[in-house]
Formats: structure tokens, C-alpha cells, sequence
């Protein structure tokens, strides 16, 4: 009985939360950024249709990171991993605008709001800014070094008290937040990190929960507290195998990796401390897959064929089915995917 009511809970809290959040999801808008040497923020609607280009004023050049730009109500953050800047958009009813471009401590490549603050990880630091409505302070309130800070930084997610970051040459880390969302001491490692530890990239949290890819190894974490709590491997999956998860989204319960080297998408369901593999092939893409974000019932794909990107846009079901709804062909590696709600002009 027990087994029925939990499998009973988890149908209906899918059902209800994929359908609330597709509703609507035809206004919402999916940006990425060029990444050229000329970088530029490019704004999608939901169908894959190009409906602004608009100059970051600062240089690409990011890769092999997640999270290069980041949505919050009528905020967006775009990194310019060569120029060593982020570049903060306002959205108003004719697009999005150029607002500032703020220096940072070292090249950036990932970045979160959380906390009343915009977090930017960058090759050798991690920062924190002050959000004030719809204004982000260009001077950092935190700055401390990475444990590793050997430039191969991946991912920065936020948690109800710190920040979690991958960096790909073996290291999971948190930093600890004071009250008022400021960084406040140096990273220390995750504990119970597993043995066979081979590349940690891309991570997604909800509430104290993070989601972390141990890519090379073929695995999903679940960081809460400071400590691994479980691992799930790919090779849990029946059929043929997805190598090497690089990048999560969460939609309702369930959990997408987008497989770089496989160019494909897999479901997982997750709940407690389950990550239980779903589906290995829920989608095919064009190519390795760099970034996944979700939001408005869509999920939002960018991957790459050498020079080339596509941006692919799936709508989600209640039963965490994937169907593409548009697609768009990039002609420059992009860098970072993000989806904006509908009403993301009456919210700060």
C-alpha cells in the first residue's frame, strides 16, 4: 500500500505541475548568446523563430560550461568569457535591452541568481553581486579563489544556503552564503564524492537538492548538506547505453541529461533520494549538446556541430514525454540556453 500511495503522489504531482506549466508557453521567449569574438544575445520564441539580435558589447569564446546565461524575471545575464565580463539585459515590452556591463574577477562561465544576488563563476573565482530590484550592483559583495581554479570550471548552482560548482578536474564544492545571500567563506569540497570520480560537469538545484553529472563516469549525484547522497549510473538504463551526462534540467519529477557524446537526451524520475533511470533515449539531437534549460512546459536544447549550433525546443508532457515544437540553426558555437516566462515583465 505504501509503494502504490508514493507511485500514486508522484503521478499527480507531475501531472498537475507539467500541466500548469505549459500553459501559456507560447509566449515565452528562449535566449542563448552567440559566443563569437562579437558577442551577441539572440532571442528566440518557442517555435525557434529569431526574433532579436542584440550586441553584448563583449567577446565569447566560453565552452565546455553550463549556465552561461541566466533569466530572473526581467533580468538576464549573458557571459563574455573573452572581454572577462557579464553582460545584464532588462526585458520591456519591445525586447531586451542593454542595461551594463559589469567587469569580473576572472573569465566567466557560469552564472545563477538566487538570494537577491547574481553569482558569476568564472575560471578561477567565484563572485557575488547584489540584485536591487531591477538593478544588479557592478560591485561584487564576495570574492573568493576555487579550490582548483585551473580553468576548468563548469557549472554554478544555488541552494538554500550555499552555492554548489563542479569543476571538471575531479572537484564538487560549496560555498557558504551569509544571511543577506552574500558569498561569506571560502569553497570546501563536497564529502562522499565517489571513488571513481571522473569529471564532474553540469548541475541543477531545487530547494537544498543539486543534481550533479559525474560525467566520464557515466553517473547523477544527489548533493544535499554538504555530502553525496546517492548516485545513480547511466548503465542502470535497459537497452543501449548514453555516455557521459554533461547537463540537467528539472522539469515537475523529472530529470533530463543531455548526453554529449551519444547526442541524446535521457529521463530520469526523482524524488527523496531516488534518482531512478526512466527513459536512456528520450530525444535525438543534431549534435553534442552543450547546454539544457526548462521552463514554461518547454524544454530548451543548445548543441553543436564544430562551427555550427542548433537550438532545438521540446514541449514536455505530463508524463515527461519530450516533442519537438521548433528549431533554429546557429551559425557560431552558442554558448548557454535559458527560457523566459511569459510574464517576466511584471516580475522582479
Amino acid at each position: 500500500m505504501k509503494a502504490v500511495s508514493v507511485l500514486g503522489l508522484f503521478a499527480l504531482w507531475a501531472g498537475a505541475g507539467l500541466a500548469a506549466m505549459a500553459d501559456g508557453n507560447s509566449q515565452a521567449l528562449v535566449v542563448t548568446a552567440s559566443n563569437a569574438t562579437n558577442n551577441q544575445l539572440l532571442v528566440y520564441d518557442a517555435t525557434g523563430r529569431l526574433l532579436q539580435t542584440v550586441p553584448t558589447r563583449g567577446q565569447g569564446g566560453a565552452g565546455g560550461n553550463a549556465g552561461g546565461i541566466e533569466a530572473r524575471g526581467t533580468l538576464l545575464a549573458v557571459v563574455n568569457f573573452g572581454s572577462q565580463s557579464v553582460s545584464l539585459f532588462q526585458r520591456a515590452d519591445n525586447g531586451f535591452h542593454l542595461q551594463e556591463v559589469i567587469a569580473t574577477a576572472s573569465s566567466p562561465l557560469s552564472v545563477a541568481f538566487g538570494h537577491d544576488h547574481l553569482y558569476i563563476l568564472g575560471t578561477t573565482t567565484i563572485e557575488s553581486h547584489p540584485v536591487f530590484g531591477p538593478e544588479i550592483s557592478a560591485h561584487a559583495d564576495g570574492v573568493v579563489n576555487l579550490l582548483k581554479g585551473d580553468g576548468s570550471s563548469a557549472q554554478v548552482g544555488v541552494v538554500e544556503t550555499h552555492l554548489i560548482i563542479t569543476e571538471k578536474s575531479n572537484l564538487i564544492e560549496t560555498v557558504a552564503l551569509s544571511g543577506a545571500g552574500a558569498i561569506a567563506a571560502n569553497p570546501v569540497p563536497v564529502q562522499n564524492i565517489p571513488a571513481n570520480v571522473n569529471a564532474p560537469f553540469g548541475l541543477v538545484t531545487r530547494d537544498d537538492n543539486a543534481y550533479v553529472t559525474i560525467a566520464h563516469a557515466g553517473e547523477i549525484s544527489l548533493v544535499r548538506d554538504g555530502a553525496v547522497l546517492t548516485t545513480t549510473p547511466t548503465s542502470a538504463f535497459p537497452g543501449p547505453q548514453q555516455h557521459a551526462p554533461c547537463w540537467l534540467t528539472l522539469v515537475g519529477p523529472f530529470l533530463y541529461s543531455s548526453n554529449s557524446p551519444s547526442s541524446s537526451i535521457s529521463r530520469y524520475a526523482v524524488y527523496g533520494q531516488k534518482i531512478v533511470a526512466d527513459q536512456a533515449i528520450a530525444a535525438t539531437l543534431n549534435g553534442a549538446p552543450t547546454d539544457i534549460a526548462s521552463g514554461e512546459g518547454l524544454v530548451a536544447v543548445i548543441d553543436g556541430n564544430g562551427p555550427v549550433s542548433h537550438l532545438t525546443l521540446f514541449r514536455a508532457d505530463e508524463d515527461g514525454n519530450l516533442t519537438v515544437q521548433g528549431s533554429a540553426t546557429i551559425a557560431s558555437p552558442a554558448n548557454g540556453v535559458a527560457i523566459v516566462g511569459a510574464d517576466s515583465r511584471e516580475n522582479e
